[in-house]
């Protein structure tokens, strides 16, 4: 008997009618339905070349021989699953899918990792020499160009191509697979499809596999439904729950062959709608990673009702200590939105307090008032392992709006009134009830394993250096990653050993471990929870508590408070700066994307994370920026319309002026920054800058000249510090004049050494750019003379800013030449031979260093015969 798996599609239909050639005694038969598709019609005419007959005249007991085709698994084969497991049973194999826990053992397996199944059937055809006709061959292409993509899958083999060959050898009519398969899919559909692919992560909900997967796309991409619908049919998935961002919206498509998953109930929470098999949903006005994380939770509702306490909590709790007032409690309600909080000293319940009695005694004047004196302290608790039984008596039966859950005598979470409601409405709507694998669920990352990766990209001292950090790590029980640009650039391919790590515990604490282990000095930051471990060969290591951010106002400093791997990440300013790496022992290399960073890398996009980003920190609009040009990314389409209105609705008003100057300056340092600047100009945030910064073609011609400049300057080599930034700067400011930059300098908090050179400098600069205009033969005493008293930006800037080749040469000349030229001769010369002290010393000097400027002196004989004659010495 030769079967395949239930919805069988065109490879399950062409490796069946390759076996019976094998097999040419053997009946064939479909385990359940095939999938009902107009595109069948050719295939059900050609049933002629098949002995098919229908399972229920089939006495499965007398099968003696069971041959397997584009499938291993027992639950994928309907009734025959009931007789795979009889001793006396012969079973052939032959798949191309990955090992999984329910695989069948065979007798003969044939399996290899191919695009198809077709393909290994097809070689076996040819090897042992077996006729194929045209008919047969088109049927057979039919699976293997649909398995494949047409050779564009990923999971595309040489044999698959070898297949076809052959195939097309014995008669393949290719314009019967161009009809049915070819003019389905685009060249952007498979493109589309193979992140699809990609991207597949699965989560067991009571042995139920759940599919999810997450794609982009800056241009829209007709039928995502159908996609969805191979990528359910290539990987045989029975649920499968796919999110498409293309243009400014999110793309929902659901299907699932179980009746316990509904996912037209799910869809109708975006606004759509379908059928328990199939649903879809459009979502406006919100970020993929939203779109991603409200359905993820989502799942978690309507597919898995929560068990025990440990499943229901949230955490950590939002506490205050008792201590605190009752106004300053007040306040963290409306921070969080929640009505009671829970008071700890040490991570021990001493009580709770909830929003009435606050509101109370603050109507009371008692707002200064620890909240341990108003608190209520017999509370009942329930321990992480805490039935839904337990856990409903204690809240409904006692009336206790919030339940602390304490393990070993510490609060590791709390339960709301709402937390359980919507999880005893989840278990009426839903039965039979659900077990969930919590551990992968919870993580919500798609994680690999990249430590050869590391090894290939990082030194080996950097890879022994993170190992100890993860080794520091696991002596404390914290967890600690790898983070941030670090991560990022490994992934670019960008040389960066700036390491930063993020800690599951108290990041301080840890940081004086590592440089004690490492024989280094930690600087801590008790504010942000951050600290500086700086090494005996002077590397540095950033670490950080694992936090999460608030903010009190549009444009403010972030408050922060301990948090999660995955809170600390969510903080952070657009996806491609989320990845982390394990650096625990235990899982050391493992890389973990919450975010779809990885994504965005390969899209080479930058994208927020939810839409008040830039409403919490505008900064993040010229970071954005910076990142778009320096990687060559692009920014998403939402994330530009935030931009946009971040600068309509003025959020940057209260944006701090050192803040605003560092990541101007950042941009600025930057080895190419005017396409930023233009960027910056196009979202209209000059003005923020200056309201008389115009970009115009005079102006960026005046920046790519500064960059020309800079440019020839590093060439020199000279041993001179040189701010880049600072004269791009003058750049800008070049229609400025004095109250101007005084403004701007007063509005950027800039330092007096800045506020010299863009004040007091440029006001000279431009008068030298004057004298410098008419055609004109420069002495070089004259040169030097003027050029003197400017630091090497400011000569840049005029440089630059020169209009003829001369003019520049004259500049460059002073520069290399000029300004290293000192006289021989000095105060201490001048007194041996004979010359009074005094301010004629200076004038003497001066006189001097013409002469040897213009080429009037060269040799100290000559100075000092200078002197005696013009002073008569």
């Amino acid at each position: 008997m030769i079967t395949t798996h239930v919805n069988a599609d065109f490879d399950a239909f062409a490796s069946m009618l390759a076996a019976q050639k094998l097999y040419p005694e053997a009946l064939v038969v479909f385990p359940g339905s095939q999938e009902k598709n107009l595109r069948d019609f050719f295939v059900k005419s050609m049933v002629y070349l098949y002995n098919i007959v229908r399972i229920k005249d089939i006495d499965l007991n007398a099968i003696k021989r069971l041959i397997l085709v584009d499938t291993r698994q027992a639950s994928r084969i309907g009734k025959f699953a009931g007789i795979v497991h009889r001793p006396e049973l012969e079973i052939h194999i032959y798949d191309h899918h990955p090992a999984m826990p329910d695989d069948l053992s065979g007798t003969i397996e044939v399996v290899q990792m191919t695009g198809a199944t077709i393909s290994i059937l097809t070689k076996i055809l040819r090897d042992k020499g077996i006729p194929i006709s045209p008919e047969e061959a088109t049927i057979m292409a039919l699976g293997l160009y649909e398995d494949t993509g047409s050779f564009t899958f990923i999971s595309t083999k040489e044999d698959d191509y070898l297949a076809a060959a052959y195939l097309l050898s014995k008669g393949t009519n290719l314009n019967v697979v161009a009809d049915i398969i070819i003019r389905e899919m685009t060249p952007e559909q498979v493109r589309l499809l193979n992140d699809m692919i990609e991207r597949v992560a699965h989560h067991t909900v009571n042995g139920i596999d759940v599919a999810f997967t997450s794609v982009s796309s800056e241009t829209y991409i007709g039928d995502f439904a159908f996609l969805v619908h191979k990528l359910k049919d290539m990987q045989h998935l029975e649920v499968i729950f796919a999110l498409a961002s293309m243009e400014n919206r999110v793309y929902i498509v659901a299907r699932s062959r179980l009746p316990e998953v509904d996912v037209g109930e799910i869809a109708m929470v975006f606004g759509g709608g379908g059928h328990p098999s199939a649903a879809s949903a459009t979502v406006r006005g919100q970020t993929l990673i939203q779109v991603e994380e409200k359905l993820l939770g989502l799942l978690n509702q309507f597919i898995k009702p929560k068990r025990s306490a440990r499943d229901l909590m949230s955490s950590p709790a939002i506490h205050v200590g008792p201590e605190v007032t009752l106004k300053e409690a007040n306040r963290r309600l409306t921070r969080y939105n929640v009505n009671v909080l829970i008071v700890l000293q040490s991570d021990a319940l001493l009580g709770m307090i909830s929003r009435q009695v606050i509101e109370k005694g603050l109507h009371h004047k008692l707002e200064d008032v620890p909240v341990r004196e108003y608190m209520t302290t017999h509370i009942d608790t329930v321990s992480p392992n805490a039935a839904l039984s337990e856990i409903q008596e204690k809240i409904i039966g006692n009336k206790q709006r919030l339940l602390p859950v304490v393990e070993h005598g510490r609060a590791v979470g709390v339960i709301t009134r709402t937390d359980l409601l919507n999880t005893l409405v989840s278990e009426q709507a839903r039965i039979p009830e659900f077990e969930v694998d919590r551990k992968e669920w919870e993580a919500g990352a798609r994680q690999r394993h990249v430590t050869k990766f590391l090894i290939e990209r990082l030194p080996k001292e950097i890879i022994e250096l993170l190992r100890v950090v993860g080794s520091v790590a696991d002596s404390l029980d914290y967890n600690a990653y790898a983070v941030g640009g670090f991560v990022r650039d490994i992934f670019l391919y960008e040389q960066n050993f700036d390491i930063d790590v993020v800690i599951e515990g108290d990041g301080i604490e840890f940081a004086k471990a590592l440089a004690a282990s490492l024989e280094g000095r930690a600087r801590a930051h008790e504010v942000f929870k951050t600290a500086v471990v700086v090494l005996p060969n002077g590397q540095k290591i950033d670490v950080a508590t694992a936090r999460l951010e608030y903010y009190k106002s549009p444009a403010a400093l972030p408050t922060v408070e301990t948090g999660s791997i995955k809170l600390d990440l969510y903080r952070r300013d657009f996806t491609i700066n989320t990845l982390a790496i394990k650096l625990n022992p235990d899982g050391f290399g493992t890389v973990i994307d919450f975010f779809g960073a990885q994504q965005d890398l390969k899209r080479r996009v930058i994208r927020v994370l939810h839409n008040l980003s830039f409403v919490e920190d505008p900064t993040r609009v010229f970071r954005a920026i910076r990142f778009e040009q320096r990687f060559g990314f692009k920014i998403g389409k939402l994330t530009s319309g935030l931009i946009e209105n971040a600068v309509r609705m003025d959020f940057f008003r209260e944006l701090g002026g050192r803040r605003l100057f560092s990541e101007l300056r950042q941009i600025l340092d930057e080895d190419k920054p005017v396409m930023a600047l233009r960027r910056i100009n196009q979202f209209n945030l000059l003005k923020v800058i200056h309201p008389k910064i115009v970009y115009n073609a005079a102006l960026e011609a005046l920046l790519y000249s500064v960059e020309k400049v800079l440019t020839w300057h590093k060439l020199l080599f000279l041993e001179e510090p040189c701010q880049g930034s600072m004269v791009y700067f003058l750049a800008l400011m070049r229609s400025f004049d004095q109250g101007d930059a005084e403004g701007l300098c007063h509005r950027l908090q800039l330092t007096p050494r800045y506020r010299k050179v863009l004040i007091t400098e440029k006001a000279k600069a431009e008068e030298f750019l004057k004298w410098m205009g008419p055609p004109q033969t420069f002495k070089n005493s004259d040169l030097h003379r003027k050029l003197r008293p400017f630091h090497t930006e400011t000569l840049l800037y005029i440089m630059a800013s020169a209009t003829r080749e001369s003019s520049k040469q004259a500049i460059s000349h002073y520069i290399t030449r000029l300004r290293s030229v000192t006289t021989l001769l000095d105060g201490r010369y001048l007194k041996e031979i004979g010359v009074k002290p005094g301010p004629v010393y200076r004038e003497i000097l001066e006189s001097l260093l013409d002469a040897r400027l213009n080429g009037e002196v060269s040799t100290l004989l000559d100075e000092v015969e200078f002197v005696r004659k013009n002073w008569k010495v």
